[in-house]
């Protein structure tokens, strides 16, 4: 009687097993087919940039391909919408940006919530934005362009890459603390928006840098000051914005999320092949040459980072009375 029961305790252990078994052997095997990076902007920019040389390296390292998917609008809601809906399997990952931490409060009808319905994986870069004039422009500094814009109140222009993006949201967060005036143009992209600041169209941009930065070294576009706490060795001889405007900084970043319900082991194995290729230095080397940084986050960080980011920008987006509903 006894033996008997030993028996069915071990059988019935190995049966509760096979599950915890069948899952980890789908996450050595992983992937086993294309997996597509869902990027909620067009392609050209900072998020799109960094994604493709995240995604390139992960291709070479798992001997599958990392596609990049644009799925421009909406601020990137319509891209983060469609992972929440996709199957919960690996195959399918957001690019998470800043803009969907300002989403959250921007939007008043969405119907997911990102912290609920998407997991965490890992950061990917931080970035700072820089403030971005056509080189025609009169103003040369921060303080110069204050004054001239409060002489021509409601008469210049500032573009972004979209309607609660971070470009927008950091436009709207100057004018908060400097009292300027100044007309938002929302543009489907920064490479859009970009092109209209070249040919004068639009008079300001705070782009995140690694759009901007080789326009500012060749001498198409002039940097004014950049959104860090401290000067970036990527332009030295550019100032901070906080050093004209008290307490003036802000950040963009970008990670990656997967459906709810993707499998823990996944989850982990992406995370931990997305910090490694952080820590390439040739990798490295690229984000520094583009104005970023690195941010590996384990799947925890980068839930914490989130929420966090996703309080502070509720506060700048309801300060300035800000919807895009």
């Amino acid at each position: 009687m006894l033996s008997a029961r030993r028996r069915f305790l071990r059988l019935a252990g190995g049966a509760v097993a096979l599950p915890a078994l069948a899952r980890g052997a789908r996450a050595e095997t992983y992937p086993t087919r294309p997996v597509r990076l869902i990027v909620g902007f067009a392609a050209g920019q900072a998020i799109d940039i960094l994604a493709r040389l995240v995604g390139n390296w992960l291709s070479e390292r798992l001997s599958q391909q990392f596609l990049v998917d644009n799925r421009p609008g909406a601020g990137g809601n319509i891209a983060a919408e469609a992972v929440v809906h996709a199957a919960p399997d690996g195959y399918t990952l957001l690019v998470i940006g800043a803009n969907n931490a300002i989403n959250a409060t921007l939007y008043h009808k969405l119907n997911f919530n990102l912290i609920r319905d998407i997991e965490p994986v890992t950061g990917i870069y931080r970035v700072h934005q820089v403030m971005d004039v056509n080189p025609t422009f009169p103003a040369r500094t921060v303080a110069e362009f204050i004054s001239h814009a409060k002489a021509n109140a409601g008469k210049l222009n500032f573009a972004s890459s979209g309607i609660g993006s971070v470009a927008h949201v950091t436009g709207e967060y100057f004018k908060m603390l400097t009292g300027v005036n100044m007309v938002h143009v929302p543009y489907r992209g920064a490479p859009q928006a970009l092109t209209d600041l070249l040919g004068g169209q639009v008079q300001l941009m705070f782009d995140n840098l690694p759009s901007s930065i080789d326009l500012i070294k060749a001498g198409k576009l002039r940097a004014l000051g950049v959104s860090s706490p401290a000067r970036l060795d990527g332009l030295p001889e550019v100032p901070t914005i906080g050093e004209t405007v008290h307490g003036f900084e802000t950040v963009a970043f970008a990670g990656l999320g997967a459906p709810k319900g993707t499998p823990a082991a996944i989850i982990d194995k992406l995370s931990t092949e997305v910090n490694a290729a952080l820590a390439d230095p040739k990798l490295k080397a690229r984000i520094a040459e583009l104005g970023g940084a690195p941010m590996p986050l384990s799947p925890a960080g980068f839930a914490k980072l989130l929420t966090e980011e996703t309080e502070r920008w509720a506060k700048v987006v309801r300060s300035a009375d800000l919807s895009a509903d």
